[in-house]
């Protein structure tokens, strides 16, 4: 037991910082993206016999991820009113502007699109995988790259992003 909790212990914090940039890109949100990837940890954990002599947990976990996130957002996509917006801390001092609008763009697309443009631009998986993990057909990955990517341009259309076109 002792040594199953040691080679967890270990896949944890060999992946934590790479797995938490991708919880951040899926979520849109740090707080969200760390409750997201210590939910699947937890779930990982769970099943860590098992997955410790798959071929690669790290593919678990990143599959997971996106599914963990297309799952909440379907449960939370419903607008909840509520009386008073929460308080929200001011962040605008500690971002670049161009960070922030990039961010923005990718907030505004679709989970599913979101998700393709991660795994495609920022794990640089190839199409196939991202269509194992997401469960479509690879010219679904193509097209959804396609019109995020599409979305994403459209709404840099800034001074600063033209200039390096």
């Amino acid at each position: 037991m002792e040594d199953t909790d040691a080679t967890y212990v270990a896949f944890v914090e060999a992946a934590w910082q790479r797995h938490l940039r991708l919880a951040i890109l899926l979520t849109g949100d740090r707080h969200r993206g760390e409750d997201l990837l210590q939910d699947c940890l937890v779930r990982i954990y769970e099943r860590w016999r098992r997955l410790a002599r798959a071929d690669d947990p790290h593919a678990y976990l990143r599959r997971m991820l996106v599914n963990n996130n297309v799952s909440l957002w379907r449960r939370l996509r419903r607008e909840r009113l509520v009386a008073d917006p929460p308080d929200a801390a001011d962040r605008s001092a500690d971002r670049h502007p161009d960070t922030e609008l990039l961010r923005e763009a990718l907030r505004a697309l679709a989970p599913r699109q979101r998700a393709v443009v991660v795994l495609r631009h920022y794990e640089d998986l190839p199409e196939t995988e991202i269509a194992a993990i997401l469960g479509c057909s690879v010219g679904t990955v193509k097209s959804q790259n396609a019109r995020a990517l599409a979305k994403l341009r459209a709404a840099l259309r800034t001074p600063i992003f033209e200039r390096n076109r």
